[in-house]
């Protein structure tokens, strides 16, 4: 049997909704993989990995700083190897204004990713919201947007991301070995 492939979850959380969702990601890689979830910071080497989920927090339409470190001190590992990204913000790209604003920001955030530098794909997921905090424009905006406070997680989504991602390991697997990759299990 081929060795699984190593992949890091890694995760930049403002208030736990992003870590919450990189650890559902890793639970529907694991058939797959052997899969480490870790918040992202300077002690996260990447060498030791063979594919990477990396995911943040949006906050004013960007990437939290160790996110966007992550990606720029490791480069070199990331340029060589897959990965895939995703965002957590408060609205998913649902309705036509939503989509609008949702293309703008994955756009905004991958402008600063470092060049050349791309995921094989960058998706974006609705976390949850809460109004405390929030300035008066921010909360006049967001009901303008239809939004409502509250756990706004997509878990089937997510789940059918997961499971995209998984096949696609599952490719890199029977790639290494020259054999069939035993089959993800379903959920």
């Amino acid at each position: 049997m081929a060795r699984n492939v190593r992949v890091l979850v890694g995760h930049a959380t403002a208030a736990g909704s992003t870590q919450g969702i990189a650890e559902r990601i890793a639970v529907g890689l694991a058939d797959v993989a052997d899969v480490a979830v870790h918040p992202l910071g300077p002690d996260v080497d990447p060498t030791g990995f063979d594919a990477f989920v990396i995911g943040s927090a949006v906050h004013d339409q960007a990437w939290l700083p160790a996110a966007s470190d992550f990606l720029r001190s490791g480069r070199a590992v990331l340029a060589d190897r897959p990965f895939w990204c995703f965002s957590v913000a408060g609205a998913a790209p649902r309705g036509p204004i939503s989509r609008v604003v949702v293309g703008m920001e994955v756009r905004k955030i991958e402008t600063a990713f470092p060049a050349g530098l791309r995921p094989r794909e960058h998706r974006v997921f609705a976390g949850i919201v809460a109004m405390e905090g929030l300035p008066l424009w921010g909360k006049l905006f967001w009901r303008a947007l239809g939004g409502s406070p509250g756990d706004h997680r997509d878990w089937p989504v997510i789940d059918s991301w997961t499971d995209d991602i998984a096949a696609a390991l599952g490719e890199l697997r029977r790639d290494r070995s020259g054999s069939p990759a035993d089959p993800p299990t379903a959920r």
